[in-house]
């Protein structure tokens, strides 16, 4: 068996013999890094509920099969159910070699695609809401899932953060549409880079590494939010506002995890990878 060091650039990026855990995995981003992972050799865990998370497990069961896809329903903000849950999955698998932070609730309960959401509106439990699903969820599976990885001696944590902890939103982009990005989702996606940074600070030593993804204008486009004929305004700007001219979509984020939850990001951790198309550079 070859070493890290004289391993070719295939066994770098396979997942091959590993597990990884994905939050919101039945979710719009969620599905691309689970099937990315699928794709790339590794045994993927789905945690969702409802009947979103049932039909992901169907799916993808039916493309990579049985052995290769588990899936957990949990309701994420029942904390002592989302440790269960964890704690479940601790114990049926050998490994937890990769785990994805990504569940986020885009909702009028986090103050999304609604007036409530403003500045001046948005109230104290779409704040609590927003930073707990934002930071509180990644912080307790990070808590969970790291001790085995510690035991292991090796591990890779990728949080999934957005453009918007770097740089705020634009205004402008939500004139005349039903789009709109609250003051709360930033906060939050900020902190999780601290929590990334923290987490990469104090578990290196252990071989496990923490990364954040910073995904940029990634619009559910076949989701109710842009129904509205109105909102094809917001979608060109979202296009003009980008380097490459166009906005992202799903599978332009499958290198990046893939990348981050492999051998070929051996040498990285702490860091936060945007894929915005450019967004964030001007």
């Amino acid at each position: 068996m070859n070493t890290a060091r004289d391993a070719s650039l295939k066994e770098l990026f396979s997942l091959h013999g590993k597990t990884a855990v994905v939050t919101g995995a039945a979710g719009y981003l969620g599905r691309v890094f689970a099937q990315s992972l699928l794709e790339a050799g590794a045994t993927v865990v789905l945690m969702g509920r409802g009947d979103k998370l049932v039909k992901a497990t169907t799916q993808l069961r039916a493309l990579h099969g049985q052995q290769a896809v588990d899936s957990e329903s949990v309701d994420f903000s029942d904390t002592e159910a989302f440790q269960r849950a964890l704690h479940g999955v601790a114990d049926r698998h050998a490994t937890i070699d990769v785990l994805v932070n990504n569940a986020f609730p885009f909702s009028r309960e986090t103050g999304f695609n609604d007036p409530s959401g403003y500045m001046g509106s948005i109230s104290k439990d779409q704040w609590m809401h927003s930073l707990e699903a934002g930071v509180y969820w990644h912080a307790l599976a990070t808590q969970v899932l790291v001790e085995r990885m510690v035991k292991q001696g090796k591990g890779s944590i990728i949080n999934i953060s957005s453009m918007y902890a770097i740089v705020s939103p634009d205004p402008t982009l939500y004139e005349g549409t039903d789009a709109f990005n609250p003051p709360s989702y930033g906060a939050a996606k900020a902190a999780v880079l601290a929590l990334t940074r923290y987490t990469a600070s104090f578990y290196g030593r252990h071989g496990v590494r923490c990364n954040a993804l910073l995904p940029g204008a990634f619009p559910n486009v076949g989701g109710d939010s842009y129904n509205s004929p109105r909102n094809e305004a917001f979608l060109q700007r979202l296009r003009d506002r980008t380097v490459l001219g166009r906005y992202g979509e799903p599978a332009d984020l499958k290198g990046a995890i893939v990348f981050l939850a492999s051998d070929a990001s051996r040498y990285v951790t702490g860091q936060c990878l945007s894929v915005d198309g450019g967004w964030t550079i001007r």
